[in-house]
């Protein structure tokens, strides 16, 4: 049970050390159902390479898996600090550690051992929150337990992002000072905790001419309302369930979006609107949108949909595609916008429909792919933290 409509996008990506295929940071994620709250465990493991890359993946699952099973926060600490040893030559720990526990989308907990402090940018500006000193086994931690805001941007990092430019750029390395006002000129915008991750890691990279010294991660968490998208593709099977499935797809709050040359015909005489066709290609292999009064967005079917899977895929990847439907018109980059960037849960009307058009044997187009389209994007989307429910007709 929500306890407010406020909700976490998470998202986190790394670069590696210069040379190395093994990324020595690792980032854990677990939710919990009992006392409803998301964990996220940003490990970094001391070097570079296959020994950094376990001594992170360990410490961030040995984390996240005994706060799975229940126990506190502060004896999984406990135990890790204890656990983890020391290094006799450099003195200081295998692996260091960043917490970040979201509960209920009203407070924040932060503990951190040797990383970065994470930075809280709040109204667009930066927000320094206190926080308590520890010391569980012989080891420093920092704790903080901060009441959430709307808007709230947390950005963790391993200590690569801070060494960014050291001897190239800068005497020093990137200053936490730099890192949050670099970062402050995309609040406004409003990008997904993804794309802030990206932006501020391709700085990063930069910042090491495309040769990091250390390996890199960021973990941005935004705190944000809950947006409602709902999506129909196709017809029902029977036709007798036409009115059915558009009476619960129109009632649904939220926005809307219809696929499909039949299902946006049936879907503006239940409204009874006119169908108005754009016939404009704003992208060759992309099929021109439409509009009906009632409806966010009308597009094709398919072909359309085929190119959202694509840009999923490539998001909860490198992302790289970001700029392609960040700013595209067509109507699969428009899907994708209010998909990735707009909604937090997604509802998908499928209709189970054979379209005669596509059993021509000539066309790639089947039922099964449409069918295999939709599963991919709904766990696609679920790997971007979406709430995604499916039900067919």
């Amino acid at each position: 049970m929500r306890t407010n409509n406020l909700c976490a996008d998470i998202g986190y990506m790394s670069i590696n050390h210069a040379g190395e295929s093994l990324c020595g940071d690792h980032v854990e994620m677990i939710e919990t159902e009992d006392k409803p709250s998301t964990v996220i465990v940003l490990a970094d493991g001391l070097g570079s390479g296959v020994k950094a890359s376990i001594l992170s993946t360990l410490t961030s699952k040995i984390i996240s898996t005994m706060i799975a099973a229940g126990l506190r926060l502060e004896d999984c600490v406990e135990t890790i600090a204890a656990t983890l040893p020391v290094c006799s030559v450099r003195g200081v720990a295998y692996s260091t550690f960043t917490i970040i526990r979201i509960v209920n989308n009203r407070r924040a907990e932060i503990i951190q051992y040797d990383n970065p402090k994470v930075i809280l940018l709040r109204g667009g500006e930066n927000y320094e929150y206190p926080v308590t000193q520890l010391d569980i086994g012989g080891k420093h931690i920092t704790r903080a337990d901060i009441a959430l805001q709307e808007g709230d941007i947390f950005i963790a990092m391993s200590d690569g992002v801070e060494h960014a430019g050291v001897g190239i750029r800068y005497n020093f390395g990137w200053k936490r000072s730099d890192i949050i006002e670099f970062m402050k000129t995309f609040i406004p915008v409003g990008f997904t905790a993804k794309t802030l991750t990206k932006i501020l890691l391709d700085e990063c990279d930069r910042l090491y001419d495309g040769q990091p010294g250390d390996d890199a991660t960021v973990c941005t968490v935004k705190i944000r309302p809950r947006v409602q998208v709902n999506m129909m593709f196709g017809p029902p099977a029977d036709r007798s369930d036409t009115n059915k499935m558009l009476s619960l797809f129109f009632s649904k709050e939220g926005k809307h979006i219809v696929c499909g040359g039949t299902t946006s015909t049936i879907a503006a005489e239940f409204l009874k609107k006119p169908l108005v066709p754009d016939l404009e290609y704003l992208d060759p292999e992309i099929p021109p949108t439409a509009t009906v009064e009632g409806i966010d967005l009308v597009t094709e079917g398919v072909i359309t949909v085929s190119r959202v899977l694509e840009y999923a895929k490539n998001y909860t990847g490198s992302n790289s595609d970001y700029e392609k439907w960040s700013c595209g018109q067509d109507g699969a980059s428009k899907i994708a916008r209010m998909l990735f960037e707009d909604a937090t849960d997604i509802d998908f009307f499928v209709g189970r429909a054979v379209n005669p058009a596509h059993q021509n044997p000539n066309l790639p187009i089947n039922f099964n792919i449409k069918m295999r389209l939709v599963e991919e994007l709904s766990e696609q989307l679920k790997a971007m933290g979406k709430k995604v429910k499916v039900g067919y007709f």
